[in-house]
């Protein structure tokens, strides 16, 4: 499959975000979600492990939604970050607050893996000192450690407060301007948007189409992270490949189209009706020709000179009431059944 592939061509840096996307999409479907924080609100949700300094999608998982007859699952969130990191060992995994439980800093660690990410008031194992905010100092900090975790609860506003869970940092570091942020905080918002900028530079350059579709929705989606991988794998092996250009990746996207579309084209047997388009077929049979490729020796060209389409419909030219596709092979007119004979080849001649 294809999302096997990615993790094969690439190795993430140290740090790495799992978070979601969602591809927006209005039509019907069983899984479609609701995720009013996103800006198309409706579509359908991939869970992503992204690298934090390019962005490179290293494994995508679809959420299909619950499974008929069986109950609602449990602690899904840690199923997925376990999934989304399988192979990997000495990075640290940054995720949000639907992500974070204690559970799974635990298992990361036995798998070598450091958590940094927020976490939901609600989990048992916060001590209760931690959850007030109402009587602390804005800009205030307070720590608490275990043997393996780094708790740190920061106050930003008056009766607002924040909580981290780090099993990466081991010290109470505050930063020294006005703020005083916590070193936690930090790397948490140093690391947090990876998915976020896949999707922002995502959408820059996309091949997303309108449709009512789910299946065609995803297929844009894939092509779409397919071209930004394949432009960080190039530009990773030809770091001078047009360096001084301001848009590379759009250059990229144009050559990638070129090598796809430009076999087609040197194959297609007809030229097409737009005059641009049949200057464009035929400068890529000549190019074809010139680097010695096996193209055909001309294209097909219609009565008096004019490019014809192997589909094209017209009226009969003797009862203009039916449009037909069928012409006499002797004098290209287009003819119906009603006004036409048909003859072997021997009674032809």
């Amino acid at each position: 499959m294809w999302t096997h592939r990615l993790p094969m061509l690439f190795n993430p840096d140290r740090d790495i975000c799992v978070d979601e996307q969602l591809v927006p999409f209005k039509g019907r479907c069983r899984f479609r979600q609701y995720m009013p924080k996103k800006p198309a609100k409706y579509g359908l949700k991939i869970s992503a492990t992204c690298d934090v300094k390019i962005s490179y999608a290293w494994r995508l998982q679809v959420y299909t939604g619950k499974e008929t007859g069986r109950p609602a699952e449990t602690n899904q969130g840690m199923r997925v970050v376990l999934e989304m990191t399988e192979g990997l060992q000495g990075n640290t995994v940054t995720c949000d607050n639907f992500f974070t439980s204690f559970g799974l800093s635990e298992e990361l660690l036995r798998r070598k893996l450091a958590l940094v990410g927020t976490i939901r008031r609600n989990k048992p194992e916060l001590p209760p000192q931690l959850l007030q905010a109402k009587a602390r100092e804005v800009f205030s900090s307070m720590f608490a450690f275990t043997k393996e975790h780094t708790l740190v609860s920061y106050v930003p506003r008056r009766g607002k407060n924040v909580l981290l869970l780090s099993t990466k940092h081991r010290d109470p570091g505050i930063s020294d301007d006005t703020k005083r942020k916590p070193t936690v905080i930090q790397d948490y918002n140093r690391c947090k948007g990876g998915v976020d900028n896949l999707d922002k530079v995502v959408g820059t350059y996309s091949c997303r189409r309108r449709t009512n579709r789910w299946p065609l929705a995803l297929f844009h989606s894939l092509l779409d992270v397919s071209l930004y991988n394949a432009f960080v794998l190039w530009t990773s092996i030809n770091p001078s490949w047009k360096q001084q250009k301001g848009h590379r990746r759009r250059l990229f996207i144009e050559e990638v189209g070129d090598a796809l579309v430009t076999p087609h084209v040197e194959r297609r047997e007809r030229l097409p009706r737009s005059s641009a388009a049949a200057a464009l077929v035929a400068g890529a049979r000549s190019a074809a020709a010139e680097r010695g490729g096996a193209c055909g020796s001309g294209l097909e060209e219609g009565p008096g000179g004019g490019a014809c389409r192997r589909m094209c419909r017209r009226m009969c030219d003797c009862c203009r009431k039916r449009k037909v596709g069928s012409t006499c092979c002797k004098c290209g007119r287009f003819i119906c059944k009603a006004h036409s004979l048909i003859l072997c080849s021997l009674c032809s001649t």
